[in-house]
């Protein structure tokens, strides 16, 4: 499935961006304008989420293909591959069967594993929230804060709330993406896959996402790999630590 791009650049080599959960493209809207003095960067939405249609299915397999057939319908292959979190999966998996299309490959703190299901709350406390008479967006933070403690976070969530005189709706498929959560959680693990490209993990200080003992495995997939530690960042760490974070991954882009 062709996904929906949001460019910013006009020369220069390509980078391709994913978003994480419950993300879109235009989380990466600010570093993407940064790096478009040297770069294309071309942010994508995955299916489910911002702009792109909505599918009955969510799993890396589909979501690399997703990836690998909008970057072919670019024509701007092979591209330096970027992806946070769930994006950052689907980056690895993309880099593993589609290498082709991918010239260096960066993970930001994510690794090729499984990890405990996460984030089912949140995606439950938006799905039943009660849209049929909110009229700000604070309606339905309240509606949110029970499940999701964090403003922060409750104000990274919605941003998915569109708000028109249509009423109140959320933008991602929410039964779809609740749904695959275990899965996307999980890692498909392909038997033997190796991407021998440039790869480097980003990864956050006060995150546990990337760990010493993931290590072996990160290697085992990805032999040329380097890691980079942006110390005061937790997990979202491009919208954390911007600076520190294109202080890392400017230079391996070039």
């Amino acid at each position: 499935m062709k996904l929906p791009v949001t460019s910013y650049g006009d020369s220069g080599t390509p980078v391709v961006v994913l978003h994480g959960l419950f993300g879109s493209g235009r989380n990466w809207m600010t570093a993407a304008r940064r790096l478009s003095g040297d770069h294309r960067v071309f942010a994508f939405d995955l299916r489910n989420h911002g702009t792109s249609p909505h599918t009955g299915s969510m799993t890396y397999p589909e979501m690399a293909g997703d990836v690998r057939e909008t970057i072919e319908s670019l024509g701007a292959g092979p591209v330096a591959l970027v992806g946070h979190s769930m994006g950052g999966k689907t980056a690895m998996l993309t880099a593993l069967g589609h290498p082709e299309v991918v010239e260096r490959l960066v993970v930001v703190d994510a690794a090729p594993v499984g990890y405990r299901p996460a984030f089912v709350e949140y995606a439950r406390a938006m799905r039943t929230a009660d849209l049929s008479n909110v009229q700000r967006r604070a309606d339905v933070d309240a509606q949110l804060a029970g499940a999701v403690q964090s403003p922060g976070t409750r104000a990274f969530l919605l941003q998915n709330l569109i708000l028109d005189d249509q009423g109140a709706r959320w933008r991602p498929n929410l039964p779809v993406i609740e749904a695959a959560l275990p899965a996307i959680s999980g890692w498909p693990a392909p038997a033997g896959a190796r991407y021998d490209g440039p790869t480097l993990f980003i990864y956050g200080g006060k995150s546990d996402y990337v760990q010493q003992d993931h290590r072996a495995t990160i290697a085992s997939y990805f032999p040329q790999v380097r890691y980079a530690e942006v110390p005061e960042a937790g997990h979202w760490v491009h919208a954390e630590r911007l600076d520190d974070f294109l202080a890392v991954l400017t230079p391996f882009l070039a």
